[in-house]
């Protein structure tokens, strides 16, 4: 971009947005995407170019209420009938933003920058034939397509679900995706309003940079990535937690979640979305899982197959003598099945169902002394792990998290162990992805132990 004078105001011009991406591309090569859905995952007019999906954690393969419309706990990325992505080409200062013509038109994107209340600077985006734009957030506004709301630990009811106050933004985010392979998928923090307008006033984090885009800046309560360390896979660690401005660029977090002040640069960085990054809206963390990534992913067929191979072993109680049946879901309705696996979080020997070995001085029936071992701890009912892009291997189903009892893969339990969800404005802790249940216990998980039938 190069500085001119236009009318007495001040203009910023592009000379080439495709020279950025281009940079961007070098740095940062992953597999091409061509991945054609199925009949089921079609929406009316969309392409067979699947881009990715984002999945909410705290769901275990759906909202509490169903996955309805643009409020769901998954949400699939397909390439777009008409490109509808935007790049800024020109900035401008004005005394008001309402006297800029970009922030007029409806038809036109707009950033505006409030410096002061005699200055504005305004951004104008003009279309980009070569991007899809997505866009996330509170909001029920039809440009915002993903409907993303606070997830609220362990709940099971849509009534569970509701939040007095909301600390996720109405228009959170943005990605853009290159439309050409390998199509990269870009975040961007704040999203465009119904009038395609993104306003950060005088109160918000912002700042003239050194580089050609001028100005940019951080949203109320930020917009956070992580990636892990060697992809999303079998062997995969936790990465940091970086922060995404609205022009795109990734620093590290700062002290409070809401601070006015940003942190540092992180010029090694960039924010292309690699497959298992985690994106954090301040009050719903979602994973980003690309379609190459997905064609390593466990199915849901497959993962029924592993349970049903469990029921077929014919596990049963070492006690009660009868047979467990792990359910695919949780039944709940406060009905008590005898043949629901139940396991003592402490040393992991699975029962059924039984009311003895309460704990006298136990304020809750869920501890219980174990049996088999006399271990003391939480006694809670297993149910397997739906959600399929949560998981890292095929491996049998084998561990559960602790203290939730959903039953996965050992380097499944192993990896979400040590990932450091955002919690409030400035903690982190690791919670359970299908649940997001707060790990507790020594490991966060525990090895099942089950007893197989003589038969």
């Amino acid at each position: 971009m190069r500085f001119g004078r236009n009318k007495g105001k001040m203009v910023l011009h592009s000379r080439s947005a495709d020279k950025d991406s281009s940079k961007q591309s070098k740095k940062h090569k992953p597999e091409a995407l061509n991945l054609s859905m199925s009949s089921s995952d079609m929406r009316d007019g969309a392409s067979s170019v699947k881009y990715g999906e984002l999945i909410v954690l705290g769901y275990n393969g759906s909202l509490p209420s169903g996955n309805r419309g643009r409020r769901r706990s998954q949400f699939a990325l397909f390439e777009r009938p008409l490109a509808n992505g935007v790049k800024p080409v020109s900035q401008n200062l004005y005394d008001s933003p309402k006297s800029a013509q970009a922030v007029k038109s409806t038809k036109q994107h707009s950033v505006s920058y409030t410096l002061s209340r005699n200055q504005t600077v305004v951004v104008e985006y003009a279309s980009d034939s070569e991007t899809d734009m997505f866009q996330m957030g509170r909001s029920t506004e039809p440009v915002i397509e993903f409907v993303v709301m606070d997830t609220v630990p362990g709940a099971s009811t849509a009534e569970e679900c509701q939040v007095t106050e909301s600390t996720i933004s109405r228009f959170a985010c943005r990605i853009v995706v290159d439309r050409e392979p390998p199509h990269l998928a870009r975040i961007y923090a704040a999203g465009f309003d119904t009038r395609n307008n993104i306003f950060l006033g005088e109160k918000a984090c912002k700042w003239k940079t050194d580089d050609d885009s001028g100005m940019d800046g951080l949203t109320t309560n930020g917009v956070l990535i992580m990636r892990p360390k060697g992809g999303f896979n079998p062997e995969a660690r936790p990465g940091v937690w970086r922060e995404v401005s609205v022009c795109g660029k990734v620093y590290s977090l700062r002290e409070i979640r809401s601070s006015p002040q940003r942190g540092k640069l992180i010029e090694s960085e960039n924010n292309i979305l690699e497959d298992g990054t985690l994106v954090d809206l301040c009050g719903a963390t979602l994973l980003w899982r690309s379609a190459t990534g997905l064609l390593r992913t466990p199915t849901q067929k497959h993962l029924e197959v592993l349970r049903q191979e469990i029921n077929a072993s014919r596990p049963q109680c070492p006690v009660g003598l009868m047979t467990l049946v792990l359910p695919s879901r949780s039944r709940g309705g406060g009905d008590v099945d005898e043949k629901q696996p139940y396991v003592y979080l402490k040393c992991g020997h699975v029962h059924g169902y039984h009311s003895w070995g309460v704990r006298q001085s136990s304020k809750e029936d869920s501890e219980r002394t174990c049996p088999l071992c006399r271990e003391i701890g939480p006694y809670v009912p297993l149910v397997m792990g739906n959600e399929a892009s949560f998981y890292v291997d095929s491996g049998p189903p084998s561990h559960a998290f602790y203290p939730c009892g959903h039953v996965c893969t050992e380097k499944t339990v192993r990896f979400w162990s040590q990932v450091p969800l955002p919690h409030g404005t400035h903690g982190f802790q690791a919670t359970c992805p299908f649940c997001a249940t707060p790990l507790a216990g020594e490991q966060g998980f525990v090895k099942l132990l089950f007893q197989q039938s003589d038969d």
